[in-house]
């Protein structure tokens, strides 16, 4: 198993006026950032992905907008910036939001100029995008799949093709001349990802041989998992664990109170990000009917599950019971190993970790600690764990 550092280097000190205001995206107005203080914390967060590479930690960034829960506001900046500060770590994009992009051309530029930086380290996440995104950027959800689906394919086509310009006359974009330069060191492209909850997802990512990710689901990344394993064997190969990624809360410590501490505050996180006014929840057409109606079953709280399969609040959860979900690890090493384990075994194994290694206020010197001692105690065990090499399935809807 691999394990993949993240964080969204977030802006704490506006969450208290986002509670006032009831949403700490889209509406809260940037008055409440100090550029100074910003400055301070999005260097001090760069030290700590620069720390994951001397541990022997992978790295993902990711992206967000108009929101004070994540201040990575363009992956091709801060991982052009990682790309030069890093040696080792592969360096996992997820992701890009695509189908809020306006120039998708642009966007395979930027992934192959990263490759060709890090000397071929890139892994590529093509994203559909937060649904609290698309006021901000002004799209349209009743056609987001649609414009996702061509947008994915004219970058994938865009980076593989080596043989001059082609034109792309599709339903949303058109190009005369697409020859991008550069073209990237992994050929025909960096391994491409995806996320997602649901089993057309895993269908639709098994087609592809994409690498499939989930975040903070718990059990709920099971049946997706299936659906693309289930696919893969009808379209004539097998999928292996490293076609599956989960993304968890993870806090270690010396003893088990240390571990949930950490944990607990890194939550507040998980805590947050669904603060944001109804209207930018759920866009009409942004959401499939069998996506509303799972939500809808759900209650507050949305898809994350106990053990029972009972909805909890993500909102107000406690931290034993984000444990008891799957949505965290935490504990000492060895507790920390075993969840991690019991949740692999219940969803039929998954060959990547995405490790929310920090969140919220957690602060610098407990953020090395927990990196440092998660490197050092639990990531030998992990890569132990489904640890076959990761496969490149032929797949004919490629």
């Amino acid at each position: 198993m691999r394990v993949w550092y993240f964080s969204e280097m977030a802006y704490p000190l506006a969450w208290n006026e986002g509670l006032k205001r009831g949403s700490l995206r889209v509406v809260l107005p940037n008055s409440n950032y100090d550029p100074e203080i910003g400055h301070t914390l999005l260097n001090r967060h760069l030290d700590e992905f620069a720390l994951c590479d001397e541990v022997g930690l992978d790295i993902m960034v990711n992206e967000h907008h108009s929101t004070s829960t994540c201040l990575t506001i363009s992956v091709p900046m801060a991982l052009a910036i990682l790309a030069r500060e890093t040696k080792h770590a592969r360096l996992l994009s997820l992701g890009t939001p695509i189908a809020n992009r306006p120039d998708p051309v642009r966007v395979a530029e930027e992934m192959a100029w990263l490759d060709v930086l890090s000397g071929g380290r890139l892994e590529m996440g093509l994203v559909k995008g937060a649904p609290y995104e698309i006021a901000p950027a002004n799209s349209n959800p009743a056609n987001l799949m649609r414009r996702y689906w061509e947008a994915h394919d004219l970058i994938l086509k865009a980076m593989s093709t080596t043989d001059g310009p082609f034109n792309w006359e599709g339903e949303f974009f058109h190009y005369r001349h697409v020859n991008i330069w550069p073209r990237p060191l992994q050929q025909p492209t960096p391994p491409v990802w995806m996320t997602g909850l649901s089993l057309d997802t895993g269908r639709m990512a098994a087609e592809r041989g994409h690498v499939l990710g989930t975040l903070l689901s718990g059990s709920g990344a099971g049946p997706m998992f299936e659906a693309y394993r289930t696919r893969a064997q009808e379209l004539g190969w097998t999928a292996g664990p490293d076609r599956f990624a989960y993304a968890a809360v993870v806090g270690v410590g010396a003893t088990r109170a240390e571990g949930l501490r950490r944990a607990d505050i890194a939550a507040d996180y998980v805590r947050t990000a669904p603060l944001v006014l109804e209207p930018f929840t759920n866009p009409p057409g942004y959401n499939s009917i069998a996506a509303n109606v799972a939500a809808l079953k759900g209650k507050r709280g949305g898809f994350v599950r106990d053990r029972q399969g009972n909805p909890i609040d993500q909102t107000t959860a406690t931290i034993e019971q984000f444990v008891e979900a799957g949505t965290a690890f935490a504990g000492t090493p060895d507790d920390v190993y075993d969840q991690i384990k019991a949740l692999n075994d219940q969803v039929g194994g998954f060959g990547h970790l995405l490790m929310f290694g920090q969140g919220g206020k957690l602060d610098h010197a407990d953020t090395v600690a927990n990196i440092t001692l998660f490197a050092q105690e639990v990531m030998p065990r992990l890569r132990e764990l489904n640890p076959a090499p990761r496969q490149s399935p032929s797949v004919a809807a490629q």
